[in-house]
């Protein structure tokens, strides 16, 4: 008799945005003359860049010919595309990191929740409050979390780093001492930033306490200031206990084509001696095949000088979507943050409402849909997101109609 995973059965609901997803379809069901406008889930609008779109074609045509004709990736990605990768988020930062550091894949949330498999199951993970909930229902798979109190919301077997607005809604070192520590700056879902000083303390503290750091810089093309870090291995001692995750989807576009990265550098081992490196490589190339040559040699093209330019205007559409929600909002009288470095505006829900509650009022009364704060753990009860990736027009008139009411 076969028997599941039981880890999964201690599981609360459903995915976050799966959630959301459902009570939409329930609501235009119900009015199917409202126009509903997406400010929730981080998916992007606007289309590939030219110059990507140029490359898919050519590397679609050459999948015709026999000469040109690729089957599987290699295991950590095509070295073009890593090459590029090294050449021009790292080593244009002053940063050293070879081309055997980095593993290519479909995304970082594959990667962000697949990361977990390296690591022994008594490992203690501290995550930020609110998270990017795949980091912590990734372990719970696994069983690494304990078990879940349904009235504070946590589990027993997770430090938990609340980030609230007294500390710029940045996490502060946790008392007890935690194995693996997820990261993500910018923040989602905040959108909160720290800087190189504060990065490196906790780069510090990781090497103190032999302790690994997962962080994850999916939205580092979205960063303004300039003492803002777009990678951690910009901090001295990085390499010794830090992990990057990194993703084209919000910097160009490939929510629905999918590819990302990872960094383990080769310096990186446990307490008694093991390098994380070939263990992840071993585990990518038993478990995965590579993203399509497609979509690497696409994702080349993000890095030529066509591509940057390209990519960086619709970055720059999408933060002009985040100064008219971060700004219209709080004319309104709203309390909110991010917005500068990040495509997230974090805004406390009025009037003493819940997240959830919000969340129906203004999806009823405005026919808009943001992610309710709870979503992302305790201390996101009472806050709201809203992301800047829809059209400008639908922006403006989301943001109005949250002013009007």
């Amino acid at each position: 008799m076969f028997k599941v995973n039981d880890n999964y059965l201690k599981l609360p609901g459903s995915y976050l945005f799966s959630t959301i997803g459902k009570k939409v379809r329930a609501y235009q069901a119900a009015n199917p003359d409202k126009e509903i406008i997406r400010l929730g889930i981080g998916d992007v609008t606007q289309p590939l860049a030219p110059a990507i779109i140029d490359r898919l074609h050519e590397a679609v045509s050459e999948m015709g010919v026999q000469e040109t004709f690729k089957g599987y990736a290699p295991d950590l990605g095509y070295e073009f595309l890593r090459s590029a990768i090294v050449k021009n988020d790292y080593n244009a930062r002053g940063v050293d990191i070879a081309i055997d550091e980095v593993f290519v894949s479909d995304g970082a949330k594959c990667d962000s929740g697949n990361i977990q498999e390296i690591f022994s199951l008594d490992n203690k993970i501290a995550v930020c409050d609110p998270v990017y909930p795949v980091y912590v229902d990734s372990n719970v798979m696994a069983g690494r979390t304990g078990t879940y109190d349904a009235t504070t919301g946590l589990w027993s077997d997770v430090i938990y780093m609340p980030c609230k607005e007294e500390n710029g809604f940045a996490p502060e070192l946790p008392e007890e001492t935690p194995d693996i520590i997820y990261l993500c700056f910018p923040n989602n879902p905040t959108g909160a930033t720290i800087t190189k000083d504060q990065l490196q303390k906790w780069v510090d503290y990781a090497n103190e306490k032999h302790a690994v750091i997962i962080y994850d810089a999916a939205y580092e093309a979205y960063i303004s200031e300039p003492d803002v870090p777009h990678t951690i291995y910009e901090c001295d001692g990085a390499k010794t206990c830090a992990i990057e995750l990194r993703s084209f989807s919000k910097n160009a576009g490939f929510t629905g084509t999918r590819l990302g990265f990872t960094v383990i550098p080769k310096e990186l081992k446990s307490a008694d001696g093991v390098a994380l490196n070939p263990l992840w490589a071993r585990r990518h190339g038993t478990k995965y095949n590579g993203a399509p040559y497609i979509v690497q040699a696409a994702g080349e093209a993000v890095y030529s000088e066509a591509g940057k330019k390209q990519t960086g205007e619709q970055i720059a559409y999408y933060m002009k979507n985040a100064k008219y929600i971060f700004d219209g909002l709080k004319s309104a009288g709203y309390s909110v943050s991010g917005g500068v470095n990040a495509p997230y505006i974090w805004l406390k829900t009025p009037d003493g409402m819940s997240s959830w509650e919000f969340f129906d009022y203004l999806l009823e009364k405005a026919n808009v849909v943001g992610t309710p704060g709870s979503g992302f753990g305790p201390s996101g009860e009472g806050y709201f997101r809203l992301t800047a990736f829809g059209t400008y027009e639908n922006t403006v008139k989301a943001i109005d109609r949250m002013k009007a009411l």
